[in-house]
């Protein structure tokens, strides 16, 4: 397989971001992670030179990485699909994790099962003799969605969520599978020991920065650039505050679509240049291809 040792890579414009310093991973200095979600892929690809859109799209927003739903992945037509999506963006030097969902997969027993089972059949996928196979495992795990978990500082669904995590990790591990999640604003709002459980789980993750702003709500561009400037190191300071972060994962910040409409990629290129120098920072992801694949038919 091709997945050890990992490189991010990527596209960057130091003419529009000026000089940053990111962290570094071996002995390479790092670009930021720049990804996007793809949901629905099989659909997706229905359409002719679906792959080829996709990579161009990619090139064009500066997109280094993709999570690409799996949940479809069982046959061998199927199969020949992901594979010949992946040696596209492979090609372009774009990473594909395989993105797996769940509302429930914190809970024990068949519900984590289940999300093990679409994880074994990614490593399945990924077998030794494929030349392009995926480059990680990108969890949407969302026990927040459930009834009995609202409320700002409900996180009772927490140690299970880590359960889940660490269950993932252990089967991905033996392939040199990287493995990183999704997260909600409310997981940082924990107390310190909450925040040392969470983010010692994984060594990456994403903050889903939603609902700070809206294409309606009358603000200038300026001012939504400095609203979600301020609010990324907020968070990120949040997460981190009072703990050793030697062994803590590090966290992209994700927007989505419908919070900024067509300023949505000069949003996403502002959260580099408020948050480059930060060591915990590691960059940005789109949510969707899905929400811009709309908007062009």
């Amino acid at each position: 397989m091709q997945h050890a040792p990992k490189v991010y890579l990527g596209i960057f414009s130091v003419a529009l971001f000026g000089p940053l310093v990111f962290p570094l991973l071996a002995a390479d200095t790092r670009a930021p992670v720049h990804g996007l979600w793809v949901w629905d892929t099989l659909t997706v690809l229905k359409e002719p030179r679906s792959a080829e859109t996709l990579r161009n799209f990619c090139q064009s927003e500066e997109i280094n990485e993709v999570y690409v739903s799996v949940s479809q992945l069982k046959g061998k037509a199927e199969e020949r699909q992901f594979a010949d999506l992946l040696a596209q963006l492979h090609q372009a030097k774009i990473r594909v994790e395989a993105l797996v969902g769940s509302s429930d997969a914190d809970e024990p027993g068949p519900p984590r099962q289940k999300l093990l089972d679409q994880v074994r059949g990614v490593l399945r996928f990924d077998q030794p003799a494929r030349k392009d196979g995926f480059d990680g495992i990108h969890l949407d795990i969302e026990p927040q969605q459930r009834p009995e978990n609202h409320g700002p500082q409900n996180l009772n669904f927490l140690p299970g969520l880590v359960e889940a995590y660490r269950a993932v990790r252990q089967l991905a591990t033996p392939y040199h599978l990287p493995v990183d999640a999704d997260i909600p604003i409310k997981a940082l709002k924990g107390d310190l020991s909450q925040r040392r459980l969470l983010l010692s789980a994984l060594p990456r993750f994403t903050l889903m920065l939603y609902e700070l702003s809206n294409p309606d709500d009358g603000e200038t561009p300026e001012k939504k650039r400095e609203k979600l400037q301020a609010a990324s190191a907020r968070y990120l300071r949040i997460a981190y505050e009072g703990l050793d972060s030697s062994d803590l994962g590090q966290l992209s910040i994700g927007l989505r679509t419908p919070d900024y409409g067509p300023l949505l990629s000069r949003m996403l290129q502002s959260l580099d240049e408020a948050n480059g120098t930060n060591p915990h920072y590691l960059g940005w992801a789109r949510h969707s291809y899905n929400d811009y694949l709309k908007a062009a038919h």
